[in-house]
């Protein structure tokens, strides 16, 4: 086993001073800023700018995190997909809160979102796993996503069964799997500064669907 000196991960520094934000740089609207930043993680070419932290809890409040993979965002929030029965998808049904956490190192940048987690429809899920490849769409049916299981064999020989009775035809999307949007209450942009001085806006959710704009110390 190696052991790494603690100094060297005290000693372990990054500057940021690519860029900077401030009041009159960010959009009245939230998701008018997250587009910009998103557009500009493109351009930047982040690797898989979509991958985000998710953030759930028990009815406890005990927490886990996992990374997923944003698949859309609108003024009503920001969607993925996963498997009900998985542990995030037991943590969301007993408790209906969750957090995301964008980093794109490649930029200096972080996106913080707090909000309230809703199931999509039925349809918009169907309609997003038929667009997925053959393999992801067995994938889903074949793993019983965060259960034990005793092997991976047991899990390669259920996924060739599956790819046997499904080769050639339409796999439906089963009962268990589908998308969840998270309707925001609140969402931060983290711009990394030098000294640590770093800027944080943060946009929260008011009456009336209005936003309101606070600077955070760092």
């Amino acid at each position: 086993m190696s052991n790494i000196d603690k100094s060297t991960l005290e000693n372990l520094r990054t500057d940021y001073a690519m860029h900077s934000l401030s009041e009159a740089d960010v959009a009245k609207d939230p998701f008018q800023q997250f587009g910009i930043w998103f557009e500009e993680a493109l351009k930047a070419e982040v690797l898989e700018p979509n991958a985000l932290t998710l953030a759930t809890s028990t009815k406890e409040g005990i927490p886990s995190a996992r990374i997923v993979l944003l698949k859309g965002y609108d003024e009503n929030g920001f969607s993925f997909y996963t498997n009900y029965l998985s542990k995030k998808g037991k943590d969301m049904h007993k408790n209906p809160f969750a957090s995301m956490v964008f980093f794109w190192p490649e930029l200096q940048r972080q996106v913080r979102i707090d909000g309230k987690i809703l199931k999509l429809s039925k349809e918009e899920s169907e309609a997003y796993f038929n667009s997925r490849p053959y393999e992801s769409r067995i994938g889903a049916i074949s793993s019983p996503q965060s259960q034990v299981i005793p092997n991976r064999e047991s899990l390669d020989v259920v996924f060739k069964n599956m790819d046997e009775k499904y080769k050639g035809k339409h796999v439906p999307k089963p009962a268990h799997w589908g998308g969840y949007i998270l309707q925001p209450l609140a969402i931060e942009f983290w711009q990394g500064r030098p000294s640590r001085l770093h800027d944080r806006m943060k946009y929260v959710l008011m009456e009336k669907g209005k936003w309101k704009i606070e600077r955070l110390a760092p």
